[in-house]
């Protein structure tokens, strides 16, 4: 059975930082590409990072770019978010997400295994 569990959500003042991690059990690690994404009240569900299980090719949604950096340590099955400089807007649960083959792709319908989701919550 796979298992996708996020961790390290929680309520950050502005301009703090969190640390996602996502711990993978059940599949092989290395053949999965990795996602975080994210959804908050009354919005759709939207790619926010995403990491290939190869070359290390990463995507980040434009309104995430050099605030947040996404990694994986192929030792602890486990794939890291680390969110720096928070914004209110990034209030959301925070949802990991694993897809066969080497290649990310932004749409979640495509992940067929994702995790419950972790709530990050940033205070103005």
């Amino acid at each position: 059975e796979v298992r996708l569990v996020e961790s390290g959500g929680g309520l950050v003042h502005a301009g703090g930082s969190l640390r996602l991690s996502c711990a993978a059990s059940g599949l092989a690690f290395d053949d999965y590409a990795m996602g975080w994404f994210r959804q908050a009240p009354g919005k759709e569900r939207e790619g926010v990072s995403c990491i290939s299980s190869t070359d290390g090719s990463t995507y980040y949604t434009d309104s995430v770019k050099g605030r947040f950096t996404i990694s994986s340590d192929f030792a602890k099955n486990t794939v890291y978010l680390q969110m720096n400089s928070l914004k209110p807007e990034d209030t959301a649960v925070y949802y990991c997400a694993a897809l066969y083959g080497t290649t990310w792709y932004v749409d979640i319908p495509l992940y067929p295994y994702q995790g419950q989701g972790t709530q990050v919550t940033v205070s103005s």
